[in-house]
């Protein structure tokens, strides 16, 4: 009887221990999986943050690339500007006295005129010729020629050029007395100063 009870206490052992190593190896397998499912859910997270790295560095590429494009097509327009404006000054250097020859044109048909004329009239000859220097006058003051005032004027060393002296007594100190050879300016620039006399006491 008692060796019945012993061994029914041995079996009943024997499923105990059974049962727990079951259990065991369960309770390890399931943490076997909860690792493998951690390990996965690690590496997709790497993975989706690796993702945007490569998008930014992409984004980067491609902003480099189109200001590099942007920078080459300014370039372009730049050099072709500079085309352009070195042409257009050269044809404006070229070309600048096209009109004042056109206005000058009319007086040397004038001039080739009068002196194909053979006429005994001096005085009408003479006024012909003050016609053609008048229109000549004109046509240079359309361009902007105009005469320096010289005689009787204070020198200015600006716009004269004194080459004499000269002692008038009812003239002022500094006062021009002569003038050897008119001055002339262009619009506010001296082309040529008046070559005068200059009144010394």
């Amino acid at each position: 009887m008692a060796e019945e009870t012993k061994k029914h206490i041995d079996i009943e052992d024997e499923s105990t221990e059974a049962e727990e190593a079951k259990a065991a190896e369960e309770e390890a397998a399931e943490e076997k999986a909860e690792d493998q499912e951690a390990e996965k859910a690690e590496e997709e997270k790497e993975d989706t943050s690796e993702e945007p790295a490569e998008n930014d560095e992409e984004a980067e590429k491609k902003a480099a690339e189109a200001e590099s494009e942007r920078y080459m097509r300014l370039m372009a327009e730049f050099q072709n500007y500079k085309r352009r404006a070195a042409k257009e000054k050269t044809d404006t250097l070229q070309y600048a006295n096209e009109k004042i020859v056109g206005d000058l044109l009319p007086v040397l048909d004038n001039f080739e005129r009068a002196l194909a004329t053979e006429t005994e009239d001096i005085e009408g000859y003479v006024k012909g010729m003050q016609l053609i220097f008048d229109q000549l006058k004109t046509a240079l003051g359309n361009a902007g020629l105009e005469e320096i005032k010289a005689m009787d004027e204070e020198f200015d060393p600006n716009v004269h050029n004194a080459v004499m002296t000269d002692n008038v007594e009812e003239k002022e100190d500094g006062t021009i007395t002569k003038v050897l050879q008119k001055g002339y300016k262009l619009r506010d620039k001296v082309v040529r100063p008046s070559m005068v006399a200059v009144n010394k006491k």
